[in-house]
């Protein structure tokens, strides 16, 4: 396999700053770009940062090239203050940016969704997030894989406190998800990192992962 280019959106949250790791470790990519709000500091040979102000993407046409298109952004409505915020970030923004790198010849996408998406549920954050996996499938990509896990463990930079007390919660009850159960399993942030880079590269016409099944690609992963 060619050495390739990865376009990395979201590398500074929980899954994203992980599989900006796995990333540098990898020998699958000679390259990788970044796209972050403010400077990272960080400083690596395989690392481009490319700073961007999200809200403008057509902007950034010419940067946006690459073979691998990988999408981490996310959050919550809380924390984008409003509906109409959550939903710019968490559907119309990836839309955008999968659009103009499919436009660019990129041909593989990874994103990270949620245990859940469904463009139909009456579950407004879920519903969004099923709206942004339908719209990015309609743009006609050769592989495309979402990683939908369910409560993702790992130290995000900013704490969440309902967050760790369910983090708690899942860690005392994990071993009892099984069966039709099992995608629901609590899942380690570097697992959903890794399993993204295993199934991007994998020739199947399979898109949606679920917990259980990112945990087997993780676990494949090498």
């Amino acid at each position: 396999m060619k050495n390739n280019l990865a376009l990395l959106f979201g590398s500074t949250g929980l899954v994203g700053n992980l599989l900006l790791e796995e990333l540098i470790k990898s020998d699958k990519y000679t390259h990788i770009k970044t796209f972050v709000r403010q400077p990272t500091g960080l400083s690596h040979p395989k690392i481009d940062e490319i700073v961007m102000d999200f809200s403008a993407p057509e902007n950034y046409i010419d940067r946006i090239k690459g073979d691998d298109l990988f999408i981490c952004l996310g959050s919550t409505i809380k924390k984008a203050g409003t509906v109409e915020n959550f939903t710019k970030i968490d559907r119309d923004l990836p839309v955008k940016l999968a659009a103009i790198a499919k436009k660019n010849g990129v041909n593989r996408i990874a994103v990270v969704s949620s245990i859940g998406a469904k463009i139909s549920s009456g579950n407004y954050y879920l519903r969004v997030k099923g709206e942004m996996e339908q719209a990015i499938t309609n743009l006609g990509f050769d592989r495309v894989v979402f990683a939908r896990p369910s409560l993702l463990l790992g130290e995000r930079t900013k704490k969440r406190p309902t967050e760790m007390i369910s983090k708690l919660l899942m860690k005392l009850f994990n071993p009892l998800f099984s069966g039709k159960l099992k995608k629901y399993k609590a899942i380690h942030g570097r697992d959903v990192a890794r399993a993204m880079i295993e199934a991007i590269l994998k020739d199947s016409s399979k898109s949606v992962y679920e917990s259980d099944e990112l945990l087997i690609l993780a676990n494949k992963y090498s």
